[in-house]
């Protein structure tokens, strides 16, 4: 109890951060045919929609296919959640230490840029095996065609034939992503603040189940739409299929070959993968968290 209170304000924040790891590896399975199907429209433009991906997949590649690439799908989502969280609430109190008002929606949005970037540098290997074990199309049924068995073998034989570069593709679009959290949790911050204001209440005061749901939706739908197109240009470049020479060149084929609806292409999936996903990891959190500094204020 005295090592806990010697602890600085930032710790205490970012020390419930393990609930959203382990509550989102529970909810990463379930979607994963959305996912596949997200990542098969936002690859390969000869789908011409979600039924149509879903049905040649089936064809191809059964049942199996509609779930490749669920086990980094799980393992990346808890990390990612869990590491985005620490570092966020981290970040957060460290700012907010000395100050009696709230922080800002530019802070919010500066505070989750950077939880971003340090969550990427870690978690970027994991997306890169995910999206090459989604996209083994040429394999059919038959695994022995397989490139990739599964998610160490994935990771052991791109860094072997690519080095760390890689595992590492990628990544400065990812960069550029990390505005996808920001606005997330920046829209998230301010629903909450300015719903309690409305109901003349305390802007910290916790809400109930249904009202974090809706401000979770919102504010990932919010985030899907304005980035969305950076997803897209990011896993083109983690295709084993297609050599690009970088970002621009992504971008510069793209739009020649499929215009603007080339950046949104499997959004649909992408929000009806993502929100749900979303809002139980919020919901799980900020009940497992309130619950936990509660725990430890009494122990205290």
């Amino acid at each position: 109890r005295a090592e806990g209170r010697c602890r600085s304000p930032a710790y205490r924040a970012a020390g419930p951060a393990w609930s959203p790891a382990r509550s989102h590896r529970g909810c990463g399975s379930a979607p994963s045919p959305a996912s596949r199907l997200s990542d098969g429209l936002e690859l390969r433009p000869k789908y011409h929609g979600i039924l149509h991906c879903m049905s040649t997949v089936w064809k191809h590649e059964g049942l199996r296919g509609l779930y490749q690439g669920v086990t980094p799908n799980m393992v990346g989502a808890g990390a990612s959640w869990g590491l985005y969280f620490f570092f966020y609430n981290a970040i957060k109190a460290y700012k907010k230490e000395g100050k009696m008002e709230s922080l800002s929606a530019s802070e919010h949005l500066v505070s989750a840029a950077e939880a971003g970037a340090m969550t990427l540098c870690i978690t970027n290997p994991i997306w890169v095996t995910k999206t090459r074990l989604v996209l083994q199309y040429n394999a059919g049924m038959d695994p022995s065609k397989r490139q990739y068995r599964g998610m160490f073998d994935a990771l052991i034989k791109i860094y072997k034939t690519e080095g760390i570069r890689g595992l590492y593709k990628g990544f400065v679009p990812g960069l550029f992503g990390t505005s996808h959290g920001a606005l997330q949790f920046m829209a998230y911050e301010d629903l909450k603040e300015r719903y309690n204001k409305y109901r003349n209440r305390v802007s910290d005061t916790k809400l109930n189940t249904v009202e974090y749901i809706m401000m979770a939706a919102v504010s990932k739908i919010f985030a899907v739409v304005a980035t969305y197109p950076y997803q897209v240009v990011r896993a083109r470049l983690q295709d084993q299929h297609n050599t690009y020479s970088g970002v621009f060149d992504v971008i510069h084929r793209t739009w020649r070959k499929e215009g603007v609806h080339g950046f949104y292409k499997g959004i649909i999936p992408n929000v009806i993968r993502v929100t749900p996903a979303c809002c139980i990891t919020f919901v799980v959190y900020e009940n497992v968290s309130g619950f936990l500094l509660g725990f430890r204020k009494e122990n205290n």
